[in-house]
């Protein structure tokens, strides 16, 4: 295999590869990889109080989800301290610990929304919020920022804390089929076919929301052209690219921190 095979994701889809055959091991391997990107969130301070949320769907039922507890620091985070969830917000399965409502309201409506979603992720990070301020799309002015090219949304309203059923269902609709969406003065919402695909595009949309506020502050900036834009997103923002991107992370957080494992 070589390596344009994997970022132009012409192989199997090799996160769910990994997986393994049964629900159990499946289970355990979204919740190792959630627990981990928690972590690195942490690790990155896209924490904030008790704010930001990161979670995956349960390979046996669909319309469960599993998601770190209310309260609880990402920097601490196990996969013993995760609680599973159903679509009428109950927890039944997990380490115990509060439910976020607004990460109730905020996933659910998301993943029912979208049957390919696995992982979905938000937080109140310190650049992604700034920009969420202008309420406008990412440009396409670096390399990472193709990833999203025509493939993030704005979600063009604010009205307080996402508690309301309507308000999670009218980000999903502003989503769309897309893999990102910026949620005006509040945050980033990202999503993927795996946890780590998801939390890769995070950290890239946190990143690129960085650089562009950078960019603009220095002067006049020059964009990709639409073309050369189009093919380095094939390239970049491919599903399978997302999860690969994502593996050094993983390699390290588990090294530095493996009681995330627990």
């Amino acid at each position: 295999m070589s390596a344009n095979d994997i970022v132009m994701n012409k192989p199997a889809n090799m996160a769910m590869q990994q997986e393994g055959e049964t629900f159990e091991e499946q289970r355990l391997h979204r919740q190792q990889r959630l627990a981990a990107a928690l972590r690195i969130f942490g690790k990155f301070g896209f924490d904030e109080g008790v704010a930001g949320h990161i979670t995956v769907r349960d390979p046996e039922n669909a319309n469960h989800f599993w998601v770190n507890p209310m309260g609880k620091s990402f920097k601490r985070m196990k996969v013993s301290d995760l609680i599973c969830v159903n679509h009428e917000g109950e927890v039944i399965a997990g380490g115990g610990g509060l439910l976020n409502g607004a990460a109730f309201t905020i996933h659910a409506a998301v993943h029912h929304a979208r049957p390919d979603v696995v992982a979905a992720c938000h937080s109140h990070s310190v650049y992604g919020k700034a920009y969420s301020a202008l309420r406008k799309p990412l440009k396409t002015i670096t390399q990472d920022a193709c990833a999203f090219y025509n493939d993030h949304a704005v979600f063009e309203d604010y009205t307080g804390v996402v508690l309301d059923e309507d308000e999670g269902s009218r980000i999903a609709q502003a989503i769309g089929d897309k893999k990102a969406c910026i949620l005006s003065n509040h945050g980033l919402l990202t999503t993927g076919g795996s946890v780590e695909a998801a939390a890769w595009w995070f950290v890239a949309m946190e990143r690129s929301c960085q650089a562009q506020l950078l960019a603009d502050a220095a002067g006049d900036v020059v964009e990709i052209d639409p073309e050369q834009a189009e093919k380095t997103h094939a390239v970049v923002g491919s599903e399978l690219a997302g999860w690969f991107s994502f593996q050094p992370l993983f390699e390290v957080i588990t090294h530095e921190q493996p009681d995330l494992l627990d």
